[in-house]
Formats: structure tokens, C-alpha cells, sequence
């Protein structure tokens, strides 16, 4: 090996090494993040069962982001529709959000595309766009400086599973994600489980109906109307035991 050889080489292995380094930081800099939101003593905390890990990172879901606002004073939520999804801009709803608390007004901007959606929600971009949009004026909101996990695109999303609740879930607990299998009419989801998940959702967890859409998607890649049978059943059992 000649010399030019061996120094690009150990240059090459140099440069990984500082990128692990990199993302080893960044990693540690987002849990000293959420730890300061999670245990700031003059404010609420955002819920352990809102918290998801995702390759060694900690997001917050929407609907902790939400909670935590209402117990620090939530006032108002607003939001507008600023860009409406065509051929022309690669099908992108962008949506503004602007929340009122006691502590004042704060605002952002959230996006939804076939590039950055999961598969299951790519007829549901702007209402993505616009709980993105809620999400990012939240945690300005109340101080939370993780990510949400409804700002993740479908690359991001699928190395791990979810629990219903929000929390990695055992071994024995897991629900497959990645493609879906067919199901067949006779197995899909009855109309009663379909109402249960929604009328669960709105009751026991101020769920919208595209709330409930997007945590379906997000669990089994499917909307409730398309899961099977025993995905509707294990939907429903995760509902009924988080409240």
C-alpha cells in the first residue's frame, strides 16, 4: 500500500470516527434537552407515557405537548392553512400555528409531503402539516426542546415499534411495522371495532378523529377502517389500558 494510500485511509477512518463523535453528542445534548424540560421544577412535566425512544433519542408526542400546555394555561389554537398541496410544489401543505398561553404568544410552521409522510397518510398532509405546525408552537410553548414525534418523516420512523401509550414496548409486546400484509375482506376490522377506536380515543383520550388516524398509522401502517381484525382488538386493548 503506498503512502498516499495509507494516509487516505487513515484520514477516511479519521473522519468516521469524528462523525461518531458527532452524533454521540448530539444524542447526549437532546437528553440533557428533555431532562431539563422533564424535571424543571417551576413548570409541569410532560408525562412518561408521552415520551418515545427512537435509536437512543427521546421524543415527545403531540398529545403530551398538548396536555402539558393545558396545565400551564392554554388559552387559544390557531391555525392556517398557508399553502395548499398541488403538482406545483410537489404536493406540500404547509400550515401556520400560533398558540396562546399565559406566558404569550408563540408560533410555527409545519410541513407535510409524500417525501416526508408514512405511506398511510399521504391522503392526509395537511391535517399532518397542521398538527406538525401545533406541535412546533407547543414545545416553544412550554419549553420542551426535543422533537415531537409527529415532525418525523417515514425514514425516521421506521427502525422501532410503539406501545400504544407511547412507550418502547418488551419483546413480548412488540407490533410489527414495516409493509403490510394483505388482508382479506372477511378479516378486516369490524364497523363496531372501528367505532370502539374511535369513541375510545375521543373519550378516554381527547382524541381527534385524524389524532386517532395518525397514532394508526403510526402503530400498524393502516387506518382503522383497514386494519385486521386482531390489529383492531390490540388497538382498542392498548387504548382501554392508557389513560
Amino acid at each position: 500500500m503506498t503512502l498516499d494510500a495509507l494516509t487516505a485511509k487513515r484520514t477516511l477512518a479519521s473522519n468516521r470516527d469524528l462523525d461518531n463523535v458527532a452524533r454521540a453528542t448530539i444524542m447526549v445534548i437532546e437528553q440533557l434537552f428533555l431532562f431539563r424540560s422533564l424535571l424543571n421544577g417551576d413548570s409541569a412535566v410532560v408525562k412518561r407515557e408521552f415520551i418515545v425512544e427512537r435509536q437512543g433519542r427521546s421524543f415527545v408526542l403531540y398529545a403530551g405537548l398538548l396536555d402539558l400546555a393545558h396545565s400551564q394555561g392554554l388559552r387559544a389554537v390557531r391555525t392556517r392553512l398557508i399553502q395548499i398541496p398541488s403538482e406545483d410544489n410537489g404536493q406540500t401543505a404547509v400550515v401556520h400555528a400560533e398558540v396562546d398561553t399565559d406566558r404569550g404568544t408563540f408560533s410555527g410552521i409545519g410541513d407535510a409531503s409524500p417525501a416526508n409522510v408514512a405511506r398511510a397518510m399521504l391522503t392526509c398532509t395537511i391535517r399532518l402539516a397542521e398538527t406538525r405546525a401545533k406541535a412546533r408552537a407547543l414545545r416553544d410553548a412550554v419549553n420542551v426542546g426535543v422533537t415531537a414525534f409527529e415532525e418525523l418523516g417515514e425514514a425516521d420512523e421506521a427502525p422501532a415499534a410503539l406501545s400504544v401509550d407511547g412507550h418502547v414496548p418488551l419483546a413480548s409486546d412488540e407490533l410489527p411495522l414495516g409493509p403490510r400484509q394483505p388482508v382479506t375482506t372477511s378479516g378486516l376490522a369490524t364497523p363496531a371495532q372501528v367505532r370502539a377506536i374511535y369513541s375510545i380515543g375521543r373519550d378516554q383520550h381527547n382524541l381527534s378523529e385524524a389524532d386517532v388516524d395518525e397514532r394508526s398509522g403510526t402503530l400498524f401502517g393502516a387506518a382503522p377502517h383497514e386494519l385486521s381484525r386482531k390489529q383492531a382488538s390490540e388497538f382498542i386493548t392498548g387504548l382501554k389500558g392508557t389513560r
